[in-house]
């Protein structure tokens, strides 16, 4: 069943051309005439690579420090001890301390990131199941696991992002807010779109950007054309 669209968002969505491929700038310009929530929204970006996720050669996953953030306040857990508590709270984290794993074991997320010393990985493997679910059990390719933690949750808090390709081939990210520069916004996309076809797996064979799309949280998605963006890139 189609979902019910509101007559504001049918209005906004007339100045998107379903059929037109954008170029990343004519597509951040649009989709920031597209705002019709009273919050302030999200600028979010769709991909869909060609690349099988099924095989561990094609999986793709990395992190991306983002020019100007997301304007998003994330909430950081530090799995640590020792020094490294204290390190991990002046650098910025809202939580610290290995005592959050039996928190996390009795049903506590109040959090939005997970970053873990090595030797706290042992521990936290019993949260496989709580965590891995929710995409937030630390891995050392999304930098969330690190035995220099005080780096790593600075970096999250300034605008890391992490990203892994999903179980479709898709990657679904925030880079940005409405109220971001034209420019900004411009500049994070183009950023996390290079480390996308940096990281492209030498056995994906095809097109590889197969869709680019950006939207607002309740707004109606905007073509990039891949090809174009393949060009306007800094690879």
């Amino acid at each position: 069943m189609a979902k019910k669209r509101g007559k504001k968002y049918l209005e906004i969505a007339k100045l998107v051309d379903r059929e037109k491929l954008y170029t990343i700038k004519e597509a951040v310009e649009l989709v920031e005439k597209t705002k019709t929530a009273k919050f302030i929204e999200t600028v979010e970006v769709a991909l869909k690579l060609g690349v099988d996720p099924r095989h561990a050669d094609q999986q793709v996953r990395g992190t991306v420090v983002l020019p100007h953030g997301t304007g998003k306040t994330v909430k950081i857990l530090a799995i640590t001890s020792g020094e490294n508590v204290q390190k991990a709270l002046d650098a910025g984290a809202d939580y610290a301390g290995d005592e959050y794993i039996e928190k996390i074991a009795q049903g506590w997320l109040d959090f939005d990131i997970v970053i873990a010393t090595p030797d706290m990985m042992p521990k936290l493997g019993k949260l496989g199941r709580i965590l891995g679910t929710k995409g937030l059990m630390p891995n050392p390719k999304s930098g969330t696991v690190t035995p220099d933690i005080a780096s790593a949750v600075s970096e999250f808090k300034k605008g890391k992002l992490a990203f892994r390709v999903d179980k479709l081939g898709s990657i679904h990210v925030p880079v940005g807010k409405v109220n971001f520069e034209s420019a900004k916004i411009e500049e994070n996309l183009k950023a996390f779109l290079t480390e996308i076809v940096r990281l492209k797996p030498s056995s994906s064979k095809g097109t590889y950007l197969k869709t680019v799309a950006i939207s607002l949280t309740m707004g109606p998605g905007i073509k990039i054309d891949p090809a174009l963006a393949d060009k306007e890139l800094t690879v």
